[in-house]
């Protein structure tokens, strides 16, 4: 109590605005509450959708996603003679690597 009576009176003033103003919106925060609570009040009603439009938004996902993968390039194979013919240069390269181990 002492520190309030201490404080400078235009202070003090500002104190009781504040707390007025504060107690002012309290009270319209009521208000605004008790109004809006009513009893008896319906909830919305929730949205739905038919089970056409949902269809047509599952078509056009896929649509898309089909577009999107569609793009990618495609995979390249090898033929089974230019797999034999690089495996040949590989199993000589490590022949070699061998051989200079050795020697």
């Amino acid at each position: 109590m002492k520190e309030i009576l201490s404080l400078p009176s235009a202070t003090l003033k500002r104190i009781i605005a504040l707390r007025e103003k504060i107690e002012k919106l309290q009270s319209q925060l009521q208000a605004v509450v008790t109004n809006s609570s009513s009893v008896g009040k319906a909830a919305p009603k929730k949205r739905t959708m038919s089970l056409a439009a949902r269809r047509k938004i599952a078509a056009a996902a896929r649509a898309r996603w089909a577009k999107i993968k569609g793009t990618a390039p495609k995979k390249r194979t090898m033929s089974l003679a230019a797999r034999r013919k690089i495996a040949a240069a590989a199993r000589a390269r490590w022949a070699r690597v061998r051989a200079a181990k050795k020697a």
